[in-house]
């Protein structure tokens, strides 16, 4: 049996992720143990003590015991992803090559490695190397072959003021009320991260109703931004101070409703349109002129869909490609025809002939 979705499980990952279904989960999202190799205290130039990360779970004997560890978990990480999942794990240099291997050796296919740009990264206090301002994320698919997974692209375009969304992403720390606190008033989780690193990850790679396994949740960041935006979680914590942290922190989220949560939507999942279509519905006619956005250079429309330019013929995209003297060319967007209102984009017609489509 497996777990139910939007729970908590406490016990070791191991043990527990052995119990999981295969194919069960839509996207793994993993904060493993950095092992971080610390040798002795670290200080700040006034002599006051760092509170690092120092804990228990991120001490390992050698390289060779970490990477049994993270081959034995990314294992079964992937057995339970269904097959157009796919996972991310955060690291920073201490772990991130080792862990990197150990995804392609187990046949997990790399999409982007992602640099977290801290806005306000904690000093090198000793002055013995550059300061430390950046963690890595590994996105990748379930398997070279796998079906498509899931990528939100025009939603991440949307996010980024319609441009596309870099693999450079500048967010702060966890800091302030975010920053869960003990019952000592000390930061309770060492390496708690800031939702807005979650969400971003989240938005872009799953959909409303997506289970998202965190085989290390710590005290809940993606339980929290799963929740937010209508995804079911399942964690896995060995912990038990953080796993009630965790619980009372989810437990105050008002999950969004489905109308809340519709986000742009992507034209690659639309129902494709030849420009052909748009000349058989009469949208446009043979003979008719298009324009560039500047209204330069012109092209006549024929029979067939095809465009024609003096002597040069082909698709829109292949013109469009060829009077600028490109490699390529989105002649949807680029070429334009007179409207009562100007010029506007033969898009326009595309999205006109799609709303008449059978659902």
């Amino acid at each position: 049996m497996g777990a139910k979705a939007d729970t908590i499980i406490q016990g070791d990952c191991l043990e527990e992720l052995k119990r999981l279904p295969d194919a069960s989960v839509d996207l793994v999202f993993a904060d493993p143990p950095y092992n971080l190799q610390l040798g002795g205290e670290l200080l700040r130039p006034d002599n006051s003590k760092v509170d690092a990360v120092d804990d228990d779970w991120d001490r390992f004997e050698s390289f060779e015991a970490y990477d049994a560890f993270t081959r034995a978990w990314l294992k079964e990480c992937r057995r339970v992803l269904k097959d157009n999942g796919a996972i991310w794990v955060i690291g920073s240099y201490h772990n991130v090559f080792r862990v990197g291997a150990a995804l392609q050796d187990l046949g997990f296919w790399i999409l982007n490695d992602i640099v977290w740009r801290k806005s306000n990264p904690m000093p090198n206090f000793k002055g013995t190397r550059f300061t430390n301002a950046h963690e890595t994320l590994i996105w990748a698919a379930k398997g070279r072959g796998a079906k498509r997974y899931t990528f939100n692209y025009d939603a991440m375009k949307m996010a980024n003021d319609e441009l596309q969304m870099r693999s450079d992403w500048t967010l702060p720390l966890c800091t302030g009320e975010e920053r869960l606190k003990g019952a000592d008033g000390a930061k309770a989780h060492p390496t708690q991260k800031p939702e807005a690193l979650l969400h971003r990850v989240i938005l872009s790679s799953t959909k409303p109703g997506d289970v998202i396994l965190d085989p290390f949740f710590g005290t809940g960041t993606t339980g929290a931004a799963a929740r937010r935006l209508g995804r079911k979680f399942i964690g896995i914590e060995r912990e038990t101070e953080y796993v009630k942290l965790a619980e009372a922190r989810i437990a105050k989220i008002v999950p969004a409703t489905a109308e809340e949560l519709a986000v742009t939507g992507s034209k690659k999942s639309e129902p494709r349109v030849p420009f052909g279509q748009i000349v058989e519905a009469g949208l446009l006619r043979p003979g008719d002129i298009l324009y560039c956005p500047q209204g330069k250079k012109a092209a006549r429309v024929r029979p067939d869909g095809s465009l024609a330019v003096g002597e040069l013929t082909g698709s829109i995209h292949k013109v469009g490609a060829m009077v600028q003297s490109a490699p390529a060319c989105n002649g949807w967007t680029y070429w334009h025809f007179k409207s009562d209102k100007g010029l506007a984009p033969i898009d326009v017609l595309r999205a006109k002939v799609r709303s008449q489509l059978p659902v």
